[in-house]
């Protein structure tokens, strides 16, 4: 007849459970029982090993066995029965160097030979053994007996009753039965409510169908747009999609990890571990803006999803540019229509020599301001941004000006890093100042450094560092997107490029930005093998 297997993943279980503890069970009591005879044995000749070196150590003894002779009253012999009788040892027998017995537990053999070789003992080594000696079989030790100067006198020898030992043996058989029968009792009934526990959380479902769920969520868990990190109790990485690897820049090796371990400290780090509480929380993984939610487990972990905002961020800032840019149009728009009604004015008076100057004097001022930005920044992108920035300061009733110190050639590798990053810093400025705003933008072989400078209340020198977190902020958020980012993502691109970002007071008050992105320009060498490469080549029809 053949056993069919149950189904059921508790009765799978509950089998598999008993059949293991039984098991478990009758191998360890074999195992334990099969060396408890030579532990025993071990056991009682390291107890008469002991018992020797304590008679050994005896003071007076030595001496008691080289000045007196062997006697039934002598010093020896009563000094070892009272160490007998205290220990419960068998015998103790302490011999001269030629063998002869000074104590013993029979009387009559006071003063013969011992009936084992004692040469071991008397060349001064220690000895335990089970023999058989006039009382029988004992497990026994040996030890040299040392006089004065270290001189070897005689020998104690030791001796535990072997058949107590053999008695005790047999004694624990039926109470490991018993153990065993109670273990084995204790593993099935712990069995029973494992399974029930386990029939209780898979649901009475089958091994099958909990493959086909395990599967079923490993697809969807890699297929959706979302990061999803989940953590443990411990706070350790217990799976990390495939989203969630490509957002936060880590491997598939981050499983089983620490969150600590695998991420650098910030921001990031805190909202996944829970130290930042809140709901679509802000924050900055490398380049990318992300939305965090943190949702708390039943076993003390949590699942945080992510959710790639780069692109958003980016398109509000584009719409905080235009909007800036439409500051700047009407700004000058106003500016224009007053000049147009002087230059109106000046046609209908008949002052058309006045008009002539004054139109080439708005001209000059306006070409000089252009031409002196475009000669000390000669990138393109980077000077239209200074001169765009300029108007909305104007507007503003600020003066953003460029320092005579400025120098920035056309040699950098990606403009669109230094926009970001001069951007953030003059509206911030912006924000901050009173009434002027200083750029300087210097080349030190192909490290870019910018400084901004504000003539604001300053920072601080406790927000120093905080004021580059992600969410940090002492402004309004708009209605679009959250604040708190700009400087976040100026100190991360700084720090991409193997630079720094800091904050230090102005002279004067207000604060001074600094930032130091190295390898931002392209050498000088490089350059020149470029254009030589982009020249048309000439040549001889």
């Amino acid at each position: 007849m053949r056993i069919r297997w149950p189904r059921r993943v508790f009765a799978q279980v509950l089998l598999v459970q008993v059949v293991l503890t039984t098991g478990v069970i009758t191998l360890a009591t074999g195992l334990f029982l099969a060396p408890l005879s030579s532990q025993l044995d071990q056991q009682a000749m390291r107890q008469a090993l002991s018992i020797a070196q304590t008679t050994a150590a005896t003071p007076g003894l030595a001496h008691d066995l080289v000045s007196t002779r062997p006697s039934v009253t002598g010093p020896v012999q009563e000094e070892a029965e009272r160490i007998r009788r205290a220990t419960g040892a068998l015998y103790i027998v302490v011999m001269d160097t030629r063998g002869v017995r000074w104590s013993h537990t029979d009387v009559t053999q006071i003063g013969r030979h011992v009936s084992t070789d004692p040469s071991v003992a008397l060349s001064g080594r220690e000895i335990m053994q089970i023999d058989r000696g006039t009382l029988g079989r004992s497990a026994r030790a040996k030890v040299p007996l040392h006089g004065a100067g270290g001189r070897i006198v005689g020998a104690v020898s030791v001796g535990i009753a072997y058949d107590s030992v053999r008695e005790r043996l047999l004694a624990t058989v039926p109470v490991l039965l018993l153990y065993a029968g109670a273990a084995l009792g204790v593993g099935v009934v712990a069995a029973l409510l494992v399974s029930r526990r386990l029939q209780r959380r898979t649901h009475g479902l089958a091994f099958a169908d909990i493959s086909a769920l395990l599967d079923e969520r490993e697809a969807m868990l890699h297929g959706i747009r979302e990061g999803v990190v989940a953590l443990d109790a411990q706070g350790r990485v217990r799976l990390l999609n495939d989203e969630a690897q490509r957002l936060l820049g880590l491997g598939p090796d981050a499983s089983g990890r620490p969150l600590d371990e695998v991420l650098p400290p910030g921001r990031t780090t805190d909202v996944l571990a829970g130290r930042v509480a809140g709901t679509d929380l802000l924050t900055v993984s490398g380049s990318r803006v992300l939305v965090a939610n943190r949702m708390p487990t039943g076993d003390g972990g949590a699942v945080a999803t992510l959710r790639d905002r780069t692109e958003l961020e980016r398109l509000g800032r584009e719409l905080d540019s235009t909007h800036g840019l439409l500051e700047a149009l009407r700004a000058q728009d106003h500016e224009h229509a007053n000049r147009l009604h002087t230059l109106l004015g000046l046609l209908e008076l008949g002052l058309y020599d006045e008009a002539v100057d004054f139109v080439g004097e708005v001209a000059d001022a306006q070409r000089a301001s252009a031409e002196q930005v475009a000669e000390r920044v000669r990138d393109p992108l980077v000077s239209a941004l200074l001169v765009g920035k300029s108007a909305i300061a104007a507007e503003r009733g600020a003066s953003l000006s460029v320092s005579t110190a400025t120098l920035l050639p056309d040699r950098v590798v990606d403009p669109r890093d230094l926009v970001t990053v001069l951007g953030n810093l003059i509206d911030n400025a912006l924000d901050a100042a009173r009434s002027l705003v200083e750029v300087e933008l210097r080349a030190e072989g192909t490290t870019v450094v910018l400084r901004v400078s504000d003539d604001g209340p300053g920072v601080p020198p406790e927000a120093r560092e905080r004021i580059f977190a992600e969410g940090w902020t002492t402004k309004r958020s708009p209605a679009h997107r959250g604040r708190g980012l700009g400087l976040a993502l100026v100190r991360r691109l700084a720090e991409r490029y193997g630079g720094m970002a800091r904050v230090t007071a102005r002279a004067g008050g207000g604060a001074v930005f600094t930032v130091v992105l190295p390898e931002a320009l392209a050498g000088a060498d490089l350059v020149s093998t470029a254009a030589a490469d982009a020249a048309p080549s000439g040549g001889a029809r």
